[in-house]
């Protein structure tokens, strides 16, 4: 009979010390064995022990049972006399983060649900698995791991517009890489300083695809004067309907007479007046 080692669940610098389990819950308790740890400030590499001290994580449930890990973990003091930091609690790279409350493995499968639910749906269907976790954390995770993600370098030319994140409540700016068609770069704003502060980091770009909107029109002819500024698709079939639409109403006039061939009508000559539908 083969039995199931627990230990292989977790990283090297781990080591498990007691398991608990009641009819709701597991409790893991691990003790760290890092000898070292590197400031989250300045990135300094330090060994000097400042202290111990219990972190209460959750992890993947197991059995349909919620599991919380108490990992008795080291502090470390930094050794950059120039860091802000005086000291700082140690992480496990791709399984703890600094002060995580929540195990990289646990985020990453709450992260997936939210995506291809929402953050309501996400926060009840954990609560179906014994994962504590409300919408409104959801979406800190959420920003968290967008603002922690590198930032995208895109082709010299990009595609700029704007979309809303409530219905005409609050907009937003996307930009999207015309060459691989996909998103880069997700602004909060449509106005011009929004653009212009994305356009200042990015002097690569030489054709920006946008809509008529000056606010774009603007930032990108003061940030990037060289750049080629393109009409999209949809826009140049609406200036080419709007300029029909202006030929027909100052050609055709408001009202048009067409004569009526009534052969059993008295009056063979009357015409019928036929007047123009407006747009």
């Amino acid at each position: 009979m083969t039995s199931l080692d627990i230990n292989k669940f977790f990283p090297e610098q781990l080591t498990i010390t007691e398991i608990s389990e009641t009819e709701e819950k597991i409790v893991i308790e691990l003790e760290s064995r890092t000898k070292q740890g590197a400031c989250p400030c300045c990135g300094v590499v330090s060994a000097r022990y400042h202290g111990t001290y219990v972190r209460k994580v959750q992890d993947l449930p197991m059995m349909r049972k919620a599991v919380t890990l108490q990992i008795k973990a080291y502090e470390y003091n930094c050794e950059d006399p120039d860091c802000e930091v005086v000291s700082f609690a140690e992480t496990i790279d791709g399984f703890l983060n600094h002060y995580s409350r929540k195990t990289e493995r646990l985020a990453d499968l709450i992260c997936t649900i939210a995506l291809e639910t929402s953050c309501e749906g996400c926060s009840r269907i954990c609560k179906a698995m014994n994962i504590t976790i409300s919408p409104d954390s959801v979406i800190r995770l959420l920003i968290r791991r967008y603002e922690t993600q590198p930032e995208q370098v895109c082709s010299s030319t990009i595609g700029v517009d704007d979309f809303a994140f409530a219905k005409r409540k609050t907009y937003g700016t996307i930009i999207v890489d015309e060459e691989t068609h996909k998103p880069v770069a997700v602004l909060e704003g449509r106005d011009k300083d929004t653009l212009k502060k994305w356009l200042e980091h990015n002097k690569h770009v030489k054709a920006v695809t946008r809509d008529r909107a000056s606010a774009y029109a603007s930032a990108i002819e003061e940030t990037l004067p060289a750049a080629m500024q393109i009409a999209d698709r949809f826009h140049l079939h609406q200036n080419l309907l709007e300029a029909v639409r202006g030929a027909l109403n100052g050609s055709v006039p408001a009202t048009v007479k067409i004569p009526v061939n009534t052969e059993n009508s008295d009056d063979e000559n009357e015409d019928e007046t036929v007047k123009k539908t407006p747009d």
